[in-house]
């Protein structure tokens, strides 16, 4: 059974940093891509970053400059380093893996809160 577990949101002021992870583990196909997606209050889940096997990362212009996504040493984690965070980053952050075999997986987020 595959389970990702997310962890490292919080609260914190404008301007501050956090660190997410995520730890995946019963993916038996190997891990093709990893992201990161936010989904707020009352919108749709959208991508932030995204990192594939050869550590080509990709991030929308909302976020370029200021998060950075990286794989871990573990073979199947991933992590978001959100950095000058804004009040409108505040969100639920949800880990995404993607197999060799085209299955999506995602865990069931962290959530971040920025205050003015």
């Amino acid at each position: 059974q595959v389970q990702l577990v997310e962890s490292g949101g919080g609260l914190v002021q404008a301007g501050g940093s956090l660190r997410l992870s995520c730890a995946a583990s019963g993916v038996s196909a190997g891990i093709a891509t990893r992201a990161w997606y936010l989904q707020a209050p009352g919108k749709q889940r959208e991508l932030v970053a995204s990192i594939n096997t050869g550590g080509v990362s990709n991030y929308p212009d909302s976020v370029k400059g200021r998060f950075t996504i990286s794989r871990g040493n573990a073979q199947n984690a991933v992590y978001l380093q959100l950095n000058s965070l804004k009040p409108e980053d505040t969100a639920v952050y949800y880990c995404n893996l993607g197999d060799w075999n085209g299955r999506a997986y995602w865990g069931k987020g962290t959530l971040v809160t920025v205050s003015s």
